[in-house]
């Protein structure tokens, strides 16, 4: 089984910065990718970033050059850098961590840019 524990949700005005972290506990010795997504109210949930254990990132087109994904060296804690943020990015980002087979959620952190 893995964990992961999201933090650094919060509100924040437009063309503000806030940074999400996401640690994975547990079994994770063949973590494969670490990614955030995002559900607005009424929506889908979307993939905003990932990163594989390669270092390989891919990004939505909506954040491009404003947010950026990084992890530590040990690979167990990912980094959501997010840069001039605008309203519609208001939503509630989950960490997802591919281990072996098996796909895993975190429990949410909300974020809310005001305008």
């Amino acid at each position: 089984q893995v964990q992961l524990v999201e933090s650094g949700g919060g509100w924040v005005q437009a063309g503000g910065s806030l940074r999400l972290s996401c640690v994975a506990s547990g079994f994770t010795s063949n973590m494969r990718y670490m990614g955030w997504f995002r559900q607005a109210p009424g929506k889908q949930r979307e993939l905003v970033a990932g990163i594989t254990s390669g270092g390989t990132t891919n990004y939505a087109d909506s954040v491009k050059g404003r947010f950026t994904i990084s992890r530590d060296n040990a690979g167990n804690t990912v980094y959501l850098q997010m840069n001039s943020l605008k309203p519609e990015d208001t939503a509630d980002y989950y960490c997802n961590a591919i281990v072996s087979l098996n796909n895993y959620w975190g429990q949410g952190t909300q974020v809310t840019v005001s305008s």
